[in-house]
């Protein structure tokens, strides 16, 4: 018989080590907490700021997750790279180690397992008895070891299994492919027997189990060693590496929040201070410290905020220059007018004893200075309008009589059909009232087509304007009255109504629908002026175009105005000015505004 030395190769090849059955070594990992990137917030600016209460909307409250947020993305992206970092170097790392360990621990088993049955099972007899297997199994295995059982043909031959330990290991538990490993010789290393082994599973516990057969007709012996400890070291190495790998989430999270707090705090006062920017503050800036991409930023917004707080004082100074030099021309015009005005009127008045080719210029003449005249007072009353000083003179008036009466002074009443009831009484200023009906009335005439309706009726403070999308320069009806309602009257026509793209511009100063008429009737600042009326009432005007064609203004006015002083004269407002007491014959003529 061969030494025992001689009849035993290595270890187990790559072939075999695919084929046998592996021990999952993994333990159970368990899902870390979802971090919900909220990186808190700055503290925002006063409330009672201009547009505050959308502020406070926009700005992150607590409790309330953004999912848009890019804070909440960066930290989603830190976060993911964070993980996939992690999880990809714990897992190389548990593969790496489990694989050492395993090697290790079977390398050493197997080693002492080739050496110890080339001491005791080498040297049995050819045929040897159960006895002798059973003692040489008992010296190759032990419970602190290893089990083995040894398999061999008596001198009977008989076939005998000695196991060292016949509860825990039987041939049974050895796999047949295992089996038949073993009994093949290797034809290409001169038919010698090798040394096999393999990983396996019983009743969920990791097992190695090999065997060999001694060279030269020799016993077979099979060997069984528990593998539990390798697992539970495993077990910990894999609890080690998700813990790892969770801190080095949360740590990426905190790190996400802090260099988002560090680049998202600029970028929320940039636009901050852009908001102010659109509220009229003109004079925000923006502190630049460092020389990064966010500090240009920010030196790029202070140099626009700059050019345009210039260009703002610029305009400002002219149009204030404009205002200026038509109040002055008015003021200048009236004196030589009211000579002119009172040679006219004696013109007139000797019309008819003028030579008949001397006769139609004198009329002309007084048509045009009256015209003119018209105009000046026109403009005085916007210089009023934009300077502040106009106030409004209230009384307690029958808004039906007002309507008649506008209309029966100028000869309209043939032409308009009225529906108003009578009793409607409300705190008005009559003078002002009777411009703005003048201009309305006086607009649907002449652009308009008949007949022309007016309906007057009560309606609650703050339900809306007229019927159809329009223009308006409020467009939020009302302002707030003391609880009375409105009056709300509506001028209708039947004419072509309001092209779309002039809507917008009714009530622009000097704007006229047909730009090619140079010369018109109208001066292009009468529903500008009713409109002004009607916003130091607290009201409003708003243009559309009627369902069934023609063109429809809606005048809203409070019954009561707010702030009404015991005099009955309180200042008013129009975007914060008032208007004034002095007369306004550019409404009393019907003018209008030139519209359409």
């Amino acid at each position: 018989m061969t030494s025992a030395h001689d009849g035993f190769g290595g270890s187990g090849t790559d072939d075999e080590r695919r084929d046998s059955a592996r021990t999952d070594g993994d333990g159970e990992r368990r899902d870390g907490e979802r971090l919900d990137g909220d990186g808190g917030r700055e503290s925002g600016r006063d409330g009672g700021e201009p547009g505050g209460p959308e502020r406070r909307k926009r700005n992150w409250s607590p409790g309330m997750v953004r999912w848009t947020s890019l804070r909440l993305r960066l930290v989603a992206v830190f976060a993911a790279v964070a993980l996939t970092a992690a999880v990809s170097v714990s897992g190389i790392a548990y593969w790496l180690n489990r694989d050492a360990v395993l090697t290790r621990a079977q390398n050493s088993v197997l080693n002492d397992f080739r050496d110890s049955l080339q001491r005791n099972a080498a040297s049995l007899p050819v045929g040897p008895t159960c006895e002798s297997l059973n003692t040489a199994a008992a010296r190759i295995g032990g419970p602190d070891t290893y089990q083995v059982v040894l398999i061999d043909t008596t001198r009977d031959n008989a076939p005998c299994a000695a196991p060292s330990n016949r509860d825990v290991f039987t041939l049974d538990n050895v796999p047949e492919q295992l089996q038949r490993a073993v009994n093949t010789a290797d034809g290409k290393d001169h038919n010698r027997y090798h040394l096999r082994w393999m990983r396996i599973s019983i009743q969920s516990h990791p097992y190695l189990v090999a065997g060999a057969r001694i060279n030269g007709n020799g016993p077979t012996g099979y060997m069984l060693k528990s593998l539990d400890a390798e697992r539970k070291d495993l077990n910990s190495l894999a609890w080690s590496l998700g813990i790892a790998t969770l801190l080095a989430l949360v740590g990426a999270a905190l790190l996400a929040q802090a260099a988002g707090s560090t680049v998202l705090r600029p970028v929320r006062r940039l636009g901050e201070a852009a908001q102010r920017l659109g509220e009229g503050h003109l004079d925000t800036r923006l502190k630049v410290s460092g020389t990064d991409e966010l500090a240009e930023m920010s030196r790029t917004f202070n140099n626009a905020a700059e050019a345009l707080e210039s260009r703002v004082e610029e305009l400002s100074a002219r149009e204030a220059a404009s205002r200026r030099f038509v109040a002055d021309m008015s003021h200048e015009l009236r004196t030589p007018l009211t000579a002119i005005t009172a040679v006219t009127d004696v013109l007139e008045d000797e019309a008819e004893a003028l030579d008949p080719m001397i006769a139609p210029a004198v009329r002309l003449v007084v048509s045009e200075t009256r015209r003119l005249n018209e105009l000046v007072e026109t403009l005085m009353e916007v210089t009023r309008f934009d300077a502040g000083t106009a106030k409004l003179r209230v009384d307690e008036v029958d808004v039906a009589d007002m309507v008649m009466a506008c209309m029966d002074a100028r000869a309209w009443v043939d032409s308009v059909e009225l529906d108003a009831p009578r009793g409607l009484l409300a705190t008005l200023d009559p003078r002002r009232l009777d411009v703005i009906m003048a201009n309305l009335i006086g607009n649907a005439l002449k652009h308009g087509g008949s007949p022309v309706r007016v309906r007057l009726r009560k309606e609650p403070a703050g339900t809306g304007t007229g019927a159809g999308s329009g223009s308006g320069a409020n467009g939020n009806g009302s302002a707030d009255g003391d609880g009375d309602g409105d009056v709300v009257i509506e001028v209708s026509d039947h004419g072509p109504g309001i092209p779309e793209d002039v809507l917008p511009h009714v009530f622009d100063r000097f704007y006229k629908a047909d730009a090619s008429r140079a010369r018109s009737e109208g001066s292009g600042l009468g529903l500008s002026i009713a409109m002004e009326n009607a916003h130091i009432h607290g009201g409003d005007i708003t243009a559309a175009n009627g369902p069934d064609g023609g063109a429809v203004f809606t005048l809203r006015l409070p019954i009561r105005p707010r702030g009404e002083e015991d005099d009955d004269e309180r200042d008013g407002r129009t975007n914060g000015s008032g208007t004034s007491g002095g007369s306004s014959s550019s409404g009393t003529n019907g003018s209008g505004g030139g519209a359409r």
